[in-house]
């Protein structure tokens, strides 16, 4: 096929969803794992991330829309509490309590009064109460941060637009281990779930929230 995704997707898929009125910040599994060199999930695309996700922490505090992070632990012996999942990926056996590698990245830490949502699997809304919540407190749009792009963000994109929510990605703010598969999946996001959007606008229109 000689003509380009983007020709081909043209006037089929990647309409715009937009900003609603009320939206939440989601900070995804910012975690040491993905930041720290000689680790086994350690990402490149992640520590750039990183760099750029304060910026949209704070004007989210700033402007009070409200910011919730999720972290991965297993409990279980064995981490069982990971499933197939675990099985298919055991490098993911690094998230356990009191590993180094699982806590939050500096700079990008929760703040206090800011719920934290544990989770076992890739998205943030699979086996969690962050659905309910958000529907609870009213909330239309989840901006999405955090890591990896082709993982964690995008199975909780594709649930946030699956639970009824705008779902934004803040393309700075989100990272991956191999530019290959970051790129493709903030294209199909873009196509097909949400909006890809830069920090500026992401900016913009938390300070219109405000």
């Amino acid at each position: 096929m000689s003509e380009s995704a983007s020709d081909n997707y043209r006037g089929v898929w990647g309409h715009r969803i937009g900003f609603g009125t009320k939206p939440a910040v989601l900070m995804i599994d910012f975690m040491k794992a993905y930041t720290t060199e000689g680790a086994a999930l350690f990402a490149p695309g992640v520590v750039a991330a990183v760099a750029q996700a304060p910026r949209l922490l704070e004007a989210a505090r700033a402007a009070r829309v409200p910011v919730i992070h999720t972290n991965i632990l297993y409990h279980a012996p064995n981490c069982a509490d990971g499933g197939v999942w675990v099985k298919k990926a055991p490098v993911m056996t690094a998230m356990v309590p009191g590993n180094p590698l699982a806590e939050f990245c500096a700079g990008v830490e929760p703040g206090p009064g800011e719920p934290v949502f544990t989770k076992q699997y890739a998205s943030a809304f699979f086996g969690t109460s962050l659905g309910s919540m958000l529907h609870a407190t009213g909330i239309d749009t989840v901006i999405l941060a955090g890591c990896s792009t082709s993982g964690c963000v995008r199975a909780s994109a594709v649930d946030a637009c699956q639970h009824g929510f705008r779902t934004i990605v803040v393309r700075e703010c989100v990272g991956d281990r191999h530019e290959g598969p970051h790129e493709a999946n903030l294209f199909d996001i873009d196509s097909k779930y949400g909006d890809v959007v830069t920090l500026d606008e992401a900016l913009q229109a938390i300070g219109r929230a405000a």
